[in-house]
């Protein structure tokens, strides 16, 4: 029973100094938000006649994407990883000579696999097809 009244005690004190604590917090926050001034709503200006029409909107093109000369994606570093091998190349030997996270390379594999780039020789190892 004391062990339980001595550590209510210790939990009753920290919440105190959590309290004077956000109480501070609060002080400073009312001081930043008297030194700002109040914050003034936008008026609505008022519509007329002309302003009433509405644009006839144009389909949207969507902007073709390219490729930075002489950057490749994180795919085309592990296609080119397993490019150079006859043999084909492991997932270990990916993750060693990229860096990349397990996860990543799986996510990687699985893209190339469904893109028909690389097929699966044996369990965790790729060629390039």
């Amino acid at each position: 029973m004391k062990e339980l009244q001595s550590v209510l005690s210790i939990v009753s004190d920290g919440l105190k100094t959590l309290a004077k604590g956000v109480e501070a917090i609060a002080e400073k926050v009312d001081e930043v938000a008297k030194t700002q001034g109040p914050v003034k709503p936008k008026r609505k200006k008022p519509v007329t006649a002309t302003a009433k029409k509405k644009a006839v909107k144009k389909p949207a093109q969507k902007a073709a994407k390219k490729k930075a000369v002489g950057s490749a994606t994180d795919t085309d570093k592990v296609l080119a990883i397993i490019g150079r091998s006859k043999k084909g190349v492991s997932t270990a030997a990916i993750l060693q000579k990229t860096g990349y996270n397990r996860k990543k390379i799986a996510n990687i594999i699985y893209r190339l696999r469904k893109q028909q780039k690389i097929k699966s020789v044996d369990k965790g190892v790729y060629k390039k097809l």
